[in-house]
């Protein structure tokens, strides 16, 4: 854009220059006019049916004072020093928007690190709050667990405390029968204390990647689906022990 503004100055100036060397021959003595002749009747009555112009601009060419002589070369200097001063404002212009835009991508790159590095920070507290609150809930499934095991034991000491004072008012068979019932339940319940306590077994998550983690999900899903059917087998042969104990009692 900038050549061609300086293009077409040159231009220009070599237009001026061109008319005014043309208009130079104006002062040399004018010759004079000739007298004017009667033009035949024939050329009048022609020029008569030829449409005149409703009006004739007095347009005269410029002439150049005399005594004054026009310096071109002082034109065309300070036409180019003309383009070359806006050539240099708008170079000028340009570093300037220039320098404007680098900073202001400079202040959106810190804006952006800025903000990831809070985002980053916002993950990091959300998972400790996570990684809290999963050990307070294992440790309170623990406790509820214990507080229903002693609860279980306290109940199972009292039964047996009342079975035991019923074997003292039967005979010494039953007695006898009692004591090792007494002593199959308590070996029982060991049996049953040491699966609790081997199953249960910590999770040690917090070393593991993504993936890793989906896996270990797949496996205790796997698992609890196993216990859930081992539950249900139990429960039914719990079941069938109520009734096979009741029936004995009967019979005695």
């Amino acid at each position: 854009m900038l050549l061609n503004v300086f293009a077409t100055n040159r231009y220009y100036v070599h237009t001026v220059v061109e008319e005014t060397e043309e208009e130079e021959p104006a002062e040399v003595e004018e010759e004079p006019e000739p007298e004017p002749q009667e033009a035949p009747v024939e050329e009048e009555a022609t020029d008569e049916t030829k449409p005149k112009p409703k009006f004739m601009p007095n347009i005269a060419a410029p002439k150049i004072p005399e005594g004054e002589k026009v310096d071109f070369d002082d034109i065309h200097r300070k036409r180019q020093e003309k383009d070359l001063s806006e050539l240099q404002s708008l170079i000028e212009a340009h570093f300037i928007q220039r320098k404007k835009d680098e900073e202001e991508l400079i202040a959106l790159v810190n804006r952006i690190e800025k903000r990831r590095t809070e985002r980053a920070e916002q993950q990091r507290i959300r998972a400790d709050k996570e990684k809290e609150r999963q050990t307070r809930l294992a440790e309170e499934k623990e406790r509820r667990e214990q507080e229903e095991q002693r609860k279980k034991q306290d109940e199972d000491a009292k039964k047996k405390k009342v079975l035991t004072n019923k074997t003292h008012q039967y005979g010494g068979i039953q007695q006898k029968g009692e004591g090792r019932k007494g002593a199959k339940k308590q070996t029982e319940r060991e049996k049953k204390r040491k699966i609790l306590a081997e199953r249960r077994k910590p999770l040690n998550i917090d070393h593991l990647s993504e993936d890793k983690l989906k896996e270990k999900a797949s496996e205790l899903w796997q698992w609890m689906m196993q216990l859930e059917a081992e539950k249900f087998d139990l429960s039914e042969k719990l079941k069938r022990q109520k009734y096979d104990k009741r029936d004995i009692a009967i019979l005695l």
